[in-house]
């Protein structure tokens, strides 16, 4: 079944998986003429947007906890490890999927990091000048599972 280039473009506000489905059978096709391209290239530009949001919010997530590790480690707890665990997994298989990735790490890292620190303080109460303005942790042992900040 053909769509129309129009007809594609209301389907993408009234039933996105539609929208997804028509768009492949488009493509698949060869029917170029009446592809939904604007938001077909939307889609391909907020795909990776996302990979790399993925990334700078599982970092986050590390951060966070790596330092609470440090910083309290009379309250550690088998749920921080596990989250440390569960965002660095995440962040490894998004770099698999996405080699080119990991070009962004650094720029990542300087994204995340001054947010975890706050994090941080807000979870732990400790005044945020207790967290190391600059970040203490390289990127390959944040993301090393035999990495605890002992």
């Amino acid at each position: 079944m053909t769509l129309s280039k129009e007809k594609l473009a209301t389907l993408y506000d009234e039933d996105y998986v539609r929208w997804i489905e028509a768009t492949l059978a488009q493509l698949r096709d060869r029917n170029y003429d009446n592809v939904d391209w604007a938001n077909l290239l939307n889609e391909l530009e907020d795909m990776a947007k996302r990979e790399r949001r993925s990334i700078r919010n599982n970092l986050t997530v590390i951060l966070v906890h790596l330092l609470k590790w440090e910083f309290q480690p009379e309250f550690r707890t088998g749920s921080w490890a596990g989250s440390i665990t569960e965002h660095r997994s995440r962040v490894l298989s998004v770099l698999e999927d996405s080699p080119s990735l990991k070009n962004y790490l650094s720029e990542a890292l300087t994204w995340a990091y001054p947010r975890a620190r706050q994090q941080a303080s807000a979870e732990t109460t400790l005044p945020l000048k207790v967290f190391p303005v600059e970040c203490p942790y390289e990127i390959d042992l944040i993301l090393d599972d035999s990495f605890w900040t002992d």
